[in-house]
C-alpha cells in the first residue's frame, strides 16, 4: 500500500494574508484555516492510497447473499440464492416442512412469497403468525396465483405445493421471480421438471425412485444408494456443476412454527 503524507499549505507558507510566512496568532490562523475550505485542523495524520496496480485486490462479497437453507458436511452455511435478475426454477423432491422453511426465511430475506397449494390448511398458520398475508406470505388456490409484478426491489419466490403432478402454472419464473416445485414422492413428470429446473434438491426416497434421479441428474452410484438412507432435514441439492448435501436446522421461532424436521407429512 502506497502511503502519501501531505503537508498543510499553511504550514509551508503561512496563513492566507499573513505576510512572510510569519507565524500568525491564534485567532488569525484558525480564520485562514475555516476561510480556505480546511475547516478545523483534525490530527496529523498520513493519508493512505492505493497504486493503480492495487485496485483490482479491491473485491466486494459478490454472489454469497441469499436464503441460508442449512449447514454442508463442513459446519458451513448453505446459502441458496432465489434473487435473480433472470428466470429461476428449483425442484424439491421432499416433505413439506423444508419447502415451508424456505418460504419463512426467503420472506425474512424481503422476498414476496406466493403459495399455489391444494392443501391451504397446511399453510395458514404460517400465514397467521406472519400477519395474516400483510407482511409477504400470501396463499393461492391451485391455478388461482395472479401476477405478483416482480422487480429488483421486490423479488418474489413462487412455491408450487400442487401434489404429485402439478398443472402447468399460470405464474411462471421470470425476472426477481423464482419458482419452487414441491413433490412429495417422485413422479411421471418429475423427470420433466427436474431436466428444466436449475437446482433440484432431493431427500429420502425409494431405492427405485433413487435409481430413477440417479439416471436423470446422472449421479454417482454412491450417492443414488446413499439417497434411501437420508435422515429428516437432509437434502440432497443438484445445481449445475456441483452437488451438495445440507441440513436444515430450524431456529426456535421455526420449530416453536413447524415442529422439528420431518420427511413425511
Amino acid at each position: 500500500m502506497t502511503t502519501i503524507t501531505t503537508t498543510s499549505a499553511a504550514e509551508d507558507h503561512g496563513s492566507p494574508g499573513t505576510p512572510g510566512g510569519d507565524e500568525p496568532s491564534a485567532g488569525g490562523g484558525l480564520r485562514g484555516r475555516l476561510r480556505s475550505g480546511f475547516g478545523l485542523m483534525g490530527p496529523r495524520h498520513g493519508r493512505h492510497a492505493l497504486s493503480v496496480e492495487q485496485l483490482d485486490s479491491l473485491t466486494l462479497p459478490i454472489g454469497d447473499d441469499g436464503v441460508v437453507i442449512g449447514v454442508d458436511g463442513e459446519g458451513e452455511p448453505a446459502v441458496l440464492g432465489l434473487n435473480r435478475p433472470t428466470p429461476y426454477d428449483a425442484v424439491l423432491i421432499g416433505g413439506l416442512w423444508t419447502a415451508q422453511v424456505l418460504a419463512l426465511r426467503a420472506a425474512a430475506t424481503g422476498a414476496r412469497v406466493a403459495v399455489e397449494t391444494g392443501r391451504p390448511q397446511h399453510w395458514m398458520q404460517m400465514v397467521h403468525a406472519m400477519g395474516g398475508g400483510q407482511n409477504g406470505l400470501s396463499v393461492y388456490e391451485v391455478g388461482r396465483v395472479p401476477p405478483q409484478g416482480a422487480s429488483a426491489g421486490q423479488p418474489v419466490l413462487v412455491v408450487r405445493d400442487c401434489g404429485m403432478r402439478p398443472p402447468r402454472g399460470r405464474v411462471v419464473s421470470g425476472p426477481w421471480q423464482a419458482v419452487l416445485t414441491l413433490l412429495p414422492y417422485l413422479s411421471p413428470v418429475a423427470p420433466r421438471l427436474m431436466r428444466q429446473a436449475r437446482l433440484v434438491g432431493v431427500q429420502r426416497v425409494s431405492p427405485d425412485e433413487a435409481a430413477e434421479i440417479g439416471r436423470t441428474l446422472a449421479l454417482p452410484r454412491s450417492e443414488v444408494e446413499a439417497l434411501p438412507t437420508l435422515h429428516d432435514g437432509v437434502t440432497l441439492w443438484c445445481g449445475d456443476r456441483d452437488r451438495q448435501y445440507v441440513v436444515t436446522q430450524p431456529t426456535d421461532a421455526e420449530t416453536g412454527l413447524l415442529g422439528m424436521p420431518r420427511r413425511m407429512d
